[in-house]
């Protein structure tokens, strides 16, 4: 089963997605967290550690895995798993701004759907964390508007994915699919 859990900036989806997770998670079946933020400052560092401190004792194993998504399956142990990607914001970014050469919106886009559909087949349950775009009617730079259409289409290919899609509005979950 796949899951795609959205909504904005504090709006509880993290903590949603991790109670869903827990609760797919039959008895053996090991629970992964798949980070892919990377830190490059205090601000960074303690957002990390608030999402820590909220899977602390919940029985997650941390992979960071900020660009190929689909490399996490490497650091996997064999047999049944829960995986909750954390987030495809992150990792969009990452695959877009982090290379040496330019990648486009479309490569991107392709690169980040095939490594899901990757962990989708080799997983029970994957419960993947988006953040919504297109809100805030403000006009960006070339750069960031291509990064926030990339965005907008892997967005719509992880919902045609999902087997559930739930927006998170202020802690209260919304299922749409």
């Amino acid at each position: 089963m796949m899951i795609l859990v959205v909504g904005g900036s504090g709006s509880g989806k993290s903590s949603y997605a991790e109670k869903t997770a827990v609760s797919l998670a039959q008895s053996g079946m090991k629970k992964y967290y798949l980070a892919t933020m990377q830190v490059f400052d205090d601000e960074g560092r303690k957002k990390v550690d608030r999402h820590r401190n909220l899977r602390n004792g919940k029985g997650f194993f941390t992979i960071e895995q900020p660009t190929r998504i689909s490399g996490a399956l490497e650091k996997m142990e064999d047999g049944d798993r829960t995986v909750l990607l954390e987030c495809i914001s992150n990792l969009t970014a990452n695959e877009m701004f982090s290379e040496e050469q330019a990648v486009t919106e479309m490569q991107v886009t392709d690169n980040v759907i095939r490594d899901i559909k990757m962990l989708k087949d080799q997983t029970n349950h994957l419960i993947v964390v988006s953040n919504n775009v297109f809100e805030d009617g403000i006009t960006y730079d070339d750069a960031t508007t291509k990064y926030i259409q990339a965005m907008g289409k892997i967005n719509q290919k992880l919902a045609a994915l999902a087997d559930r899609i739930v927006e998170v509005v202020a802690g209260i979950p919304v299922i749409f699919k």
